[in-house]
């Protein structure tokens, strides 16, 4: 599980640590009017996915895609993990939990693009499929912006390892 805390880049996309940006301003949770919610945006890619539509998002360390096969994806661009929001259209239920200080998400996969081409890697049995369709060139530079706006000495911090997550990666 993936945690956000308060010392992590702020998911709104200022640049700012969470606790001097959002959590400083007395937000009580990442849902109040005004500051972007994970979970409020995935149901907006779904919705593109749904009317077969592409679009992309970029939201704090995130992004959020949608095809016009109907499939859309979160993304996390520090560790490079990823969850399925939609398949061909269908929504599929994803598992977000978000309060003040954290985000938690089950990530499923890496993922990776090389030459254009967007591979997925299952945390479940390392299985690796490589999406062609996928707007591979686009995401890539999306997830290069995102780092490049966050410091280095951040990026480490982002994460806070369970110990479930880390014996479900193990194997």
């Amino acid at each position: 599980m993936a945690k956000i805390g308060r010392n992590d880049p702020c998911f709104c996309g200022s640049g700012k640590k969470f606790k001097k940006c959002c959590l400083s301003t007395g937000a009580s949770a990442p849902t109040r009017p005004g500051i972007p919610s994970v979970k409020i945006e995935v149901e907006k890619i779904q919705e593109s996915a749904s009317a077969k539509k592409s679009a992309m998002l970029a939201l704090g360390v995130f992004v959020l895609f949608s095809t016009t096969s109907g499939d859309a994806w979160l993304l996390e661009v520090t560790d490079m993990d990823a969850i399925q929001v939609a398949r061909g259209g269908e929504k599929l239920e994803v598992q977000i939990e978000e309060n003040p200080e954290t985000i938690e998400i089950n990530w499923t996969h890496k993922f990776d693009v090389k030459n254009k081409k967007f591979i997925l890697t299952s945390y479940k049995d390392k299985s690796e499929e490589v999406r062609e369709d996928y707007p591979g060139h686009t995401i890539l530079s999306t997830v290069k912006k995102i780092r490049s706006r966050i410091p280095a000495e951040l990026i480490s911090t982002i994460h806070l390892d369970t110990e479930e997550e880390t014996q479900a990666q193990a194997g």
